[in-house]
């Protein structure tokens, strides 16, 4: 018997990229704000516009590279989004004001998988956290790459982190319609996260994006 596997559209940047994204059947669709570098960030009226028309059943998740918790907070009640995704690291007790702060709004820590070391960071914080993302970031880099790079990471890693996380955990990180069924089995996440393998010159491809969800219906169904 093999489980559902969610499926998060990210870097939307409009009402009709969000709409397509649900028409296809994803769980969550991803709203990017100021980050120092990569694609899809967009002014966070525009995202509290698109979060506005999200219906209930899919969540909108606000990427957020903010580690002061009072500042997330803040951000959050000017975006109105169901899930915070905190794309940098935060200490534990960040983490747990986190938390405190944001009462009923979800959390989810972005882990970036860089080697062994990222399996025990995602160990440690996967408690205080509704679910982690792993990911393919650079978070030390003299300019941080915190997100959308197109890159895939070692995904054993990343099912090491699957196999012992008390939470649910998406993969993210270079993820294509050609790909995506091979990462599921290798690594069994929650969900799986895409970004720049959907589109085309930046924009959300129609064709892509029904390629990738039905790749991934089709791992879910073990075809």
């Amino acid at each position: 018997m093999t489980t559902r596997v969610n499926i998060k559209v990210c870097c939307i940047a409009s009402e009709e990229e969000a709409r397509l994204a649900i028409r296809h059947g994803v769980a969550a669709v991803g709203l990017v704000s100021a980050m120092p570098s990569g694609p899809g960030p967009i002014h966070e009226e525009r995202i509290a516009e698109i979060a506005r028309i999200i219906p209930d059943g899919t969540d909108s998740f606000l990427l957020t590279s903010l580690t002061n918790p009072p500042a997330i907070a803040e951000q959050h009640r000017r975006c109105r989004t169901t899930t915070i995704q905190l794309v940098d690291r935060l200490s534990l007790d960040a983490l747990t004001q986190m938390k405190d702060a944001l009462g009923a709004v979800h959390i989810v820590q972005v882990v970036h998988v860089v080697d062994g070391r990222s399996v025990d960071e995602a160990i440690r914080c996967g408690p205080l956290v509704d679910a982690l993302l792993l990911d393919s970031g650079r978070p030390d880099a003299a300019v941080q790459e915190l997100g959308g790079t197109g890159r895939v990471h070692d995904w054993s890693l990343s099912r090491a982190i699957v196999e012992r996380s008390p939470c649910p955990v998406w993969l993210a990180g270079g993820l294509t319609p050609l790909n995506v069924a091979n990462a599921i089995e290798r690594v069994r996440p929650y969900g799986v996260d895409v970004c720049s393998g959907v589109r085309t010159n930046g924009a959300l491809d129609e064709e892509k994006l029904t390629r990738f969800v039905a790749a991934v219906r089709a791992a879910r169904s073990g075809s």
